[in-house]
């Protein structure tokens, strides 16, 4: 019998299967490693020339975007250091709603410092303190870029609005921003409430219709529902709306009954009985005033008749959620039964019609007296990946404008405050004493690859772009930035290119909060059944965990 050692040290004090890393090289060199991987994947769609990503995921759905918070979501990421960042990241879009990529790919940059810091033989605590000291100084910094005057905004003014938030749709369909921005602009400030603070993103709707295309998208207040009326009336003006979350049927009894007939004229009273009940009922909905009835269930065959005697327009929506949008624009309560709705449960709608746009029958519901201020945007493409696309730039436009109802300032784009905060944090840490200045001056260092990858995605010469934009910078012009178009650097003020301040400064935070966060961890340890195999992306394989689930019931 072959001699055996017993288990010794941290194989003694856990469990059989574990697995242990530690160290800078097995677990901060490694979890670095991923996170870059992760930055690599989105850091190529950064910018208006950034390049799609083609994502299918575990339902075989597919996705072509260059839209990071989508990309990473539908990755379903697995090590746990790079999921960090995939959280700063969604903590980002929660937040802002736009910035994701800038903030998952200046978390990579700036690990990638971190990285090459270690090797040289600074310990991660020290990089630590060097990275938060340069997150106060670019704090202070941001605020001195601020355009003077940015602050003072009617956020009611279209021009204004179109120019915050044409760098945010334009990074996601560049050259279409000329058409999206006065849309979504168009969107935002009919629903906008009397205090902007309280904007809600909610009350900007997106239709899409396949067909046409980019030029062919328009704005409707109110809703526009992707389904006709249901009987042979189609219009109504100025209409009073009815809403029947149960359907608008004749109501089943809860137990089973017999009835015994014994002759025909039994047979024919007791079907002008039900006959009778269900006018009685569609005919209270008409005396109360409605002449559009909204059912969220089945609409029966004998009430459909009726509805039809009375001049009843209906509606039929099978999404509760779709309902309640639908009653939140109308005035409307949803009513659980069949009967009279008294006045204050009545809907309203200027006019409610069936249109048919490119080909598919739809039905607009117009509003701008009554109910809650309800806008929707129709969106017209060729396939379905490119509505998608539209729709998520349209996302990021109303969610800018969210974020400038609450802070209006802005910031030079297209590179030039990264420059100039890379250049001022040089600066800072030439003055520091200390190994500190090392990870301020990496900080700033880490600031270069916003400028790098929108030349770098638009076909320049990237080191040249950055040297050029350093030298503008020193000379005074704090506003030059990258020209995709012409190729060389230019001042953005003339091509009216600008960030919002909010955006840059929760992208900025979250990604040095998610960076000095892997870089604080320096053990990983994985319990897993001895029974399993381990694969390098931290998870227990599929068939697996089939076995496991069937081994433990």
């Amino acid at each position: 019998m072959p001699f055996q050692l017993a288990p010794y040290g941290v194989q003694a004090m856990l469990k059989e299967g574990h697995k242990h890393l530690s160290g800078l090289d097995e677990a901060v060199l490694k979890n670095i490693g991923a996170c870059k991987e992760l930055s690599q994947i989105t850091r190529s769609s950064l910018g208006p020339n950034g390049m799609n990503k083609m994502v299918i995921n575990h339902l075989d759905k597919l996705f072509v975007t260059n839209d990071a918070a989508t990309i990473v979501n539908e990755l379903e990421v697995q090590h746990p250091a790079a999921k960090l960042l995939v959280l700063a990241g969604k903590a980002q879009q929660e937040e802002i709603g736009d910035g994701a990529n800038l903030v998952i790919t200046f978390a990579g940059e700036l690990l990638q410092g971190a990285e090459e810091l270690i090797r040289l033989g600074l310990h991660p605590s020290e990089i630590i303190r060097g990275y938060s000291k340069a997150l106060l100084k670019v704090l202070e910094y941001l605020e001195e870029i601020v355009e003077p005057g940015s602050e003072n905004m009617d956020v009611r003014e279209k021009e204004q609005v179109v120019q915050r938030i044409i760098s945010a749709v334009g990074s996601k369909q560049w050259g279409q921003e000329g058409i999206l921005c006065p849309l979504i602009a168009d969107a935002c400030i009919r629903v906008c409430p009397k205090n902007p603070v309280n904007f809600n993103i909610d009350n900007v709707r997106v239709v899409k219709i396949l067909g046409g295309g980019i030029h062919d998208c328009s704005v409707v207040q109110g809703m526009v529902l992707k389904s006709d009326a249901v009987g042979t009336i189609k219009h109504a003006k100025k209409a009073k709306i009815a809403v029947f979350g149960a359907g608008v049927d004749t109501s089943a009894t809860e137990t089973k009954g017999t009835v015994l007939i014994k002759s025909a004229d039994q047979l024919e009273n007791y079907a002008k009985s039900e006959e009778a009940k269900v006018e009685e009922l569609i005919k209270a909905v008409a005396d109360s005033g409605a002449t559009v009835v909204v059912s969220g269930g089945a609409v029966g065959e004998m009430a459909m008749h009726f509805c039809e005697r009375y001049k009843l327009m209906v509606l039929k929506i099978s999404s509760k959620f779709e309902l309640r949008r639908f009653c939140r624009t109308t005035g409307a309560v949803s009513l659980v039964k069949l009967g009279r709705p008294s006045p204050d449960e009545l809907g309203y709608a200027d006019s409610i019609s069936v249109d048919e746009i490119g080909g598919s029958r739809v039905t607009v519901v117009k509003n701008e007296d009554g109910g809650n201020k309800i806008t929707t945007v129709v969106v017209r493409g060729s396939v379905d990946s490119v509505l998608d696309d539209i729709e998520r730039a349209i996302d990021d436009g109303v969610n800018s404008y969210k974020a400038m109802c609450r802070d209006s300032r802005i910031l030079p784009g297209a590179g030039a405050t990264e420059i100039e905060l890379a250049k001022k944090l040089k600066d800072f840490a030439a003055k520091e004493t200390g190994l500190d200045q090392y990870a301020i001056a990496k900080f700033g260092e880490c600031f270069e690859v916003v400028p790098r990858m929108l030349a770098e995605n638009a076909g320049l010469n990237a080191t040249e772009i950055i040297s050029s934009l350093y030298a503008a910078h020193a000379s005074g012009n704090l506003k030059a930035g990258v020209d995709i178009e012409q190729g060389t650097c230019k001042d953005m003020t003339s091509e009216s290119v600008w960030d919002l301040y909010l955006t840059k400064l929760f992208a900025i935070k979250l990604a040095s909060d998610a960076v000095c966060t892997v870089l604080r961890v320096d053990q990983v340890r994985l319990f897993l059944y001895s029974m399993f195999s381990f694969d390098a992306s931290y998870h227990v394989k599929a068939t697996e965990w089939s076995l496991f689930a069937d081994y433990h019931g």
